[in-house]
């Protein structure tokens, strides 16, 4: 059996976590010494193994404590739910390192000018690799995150009121097909505006 700060320290875990996790069901001790005290299994010390595992690989506390008190092996679908939300995190990190890398690249050019523009801004991310299809993740992510900053921005590169709520729009539009659905609509656009 094993104290509490005997648990903690195998897995380098403060007591203060151990207590929460007792706290919230999520590991209770097997039993209690005569003077109280909490004492834990090897069986303890396997489930907070896999706790940390889940920890370790981004797994939310309510995702841990849904695999455990599942009867079915519902492991599956939760470990898939994080694998695809990380490939999500990391597209969207590399969106970042391209574009920042494409602005180091403008920047080394020699080329410095006193703000950014639509078209600069795209001769940007077409510098950092960005295909329609990235751009449009990279929109989207945007518009998710932050709509009225995203719109703010659009603003800031000299974008039309009208063209900036299309690009919001086309942004939030899953089924988007690159910038070819966005012409489309931009052109649709610029005949309603004569």
């Amino acid at each position: 059996m094993y104290r509490i700060r005997e648990l903690g320290g195998l897995f380098g875990l403060s007591r203060s976590t151990l207590l929460y996790y007792d706290r919230i069901g999520l590991l209770s001790p097997s039993a209690r010494s005569a003077r109280g005290y909490r004492l834990y299994s090897d069986a303890d010390r396997e489930r907070l193994a896999s706790i940390c595992a889940f920890r370790e690989a981004g797994l939310s506390i309510d995702d841990i404590r849904k695999i455990f008190a599942s009867r079915r092996d519902d492991t599956t679908e939760v470990l898939l739910r994080r694998l695809h939300a990380l490939g999500e995190e990391i597209r969207t990190l590399q969106a970042k390192r391209r574009i920042l890398a494409g602005m180091l690249k403008f920047r080394a050019s020699g080329k410095d000018p006193a703000s950014v523009d639509k078209d600069l801004f795209v001769e940007m991310l077409r510098a950092a690799g960005m295909d329609d299809t990235a751009m449009h993740r990279f929109h989207a992510a945007f518009e998710k995150r932050g709509p009225e900053a995203h719109h703010a921005f659009l603003l800031s590169l000299g974008i039309p009121e009208k063209e900036a709520l299309l690009i919001r729009k086309w942004s939030a539009d899953p089924y988007a097909d690159s910038d070819h659905s966005m012409r489309r609509r931009k052109s649709g656009a610029d005949r309603n505006n004569q």
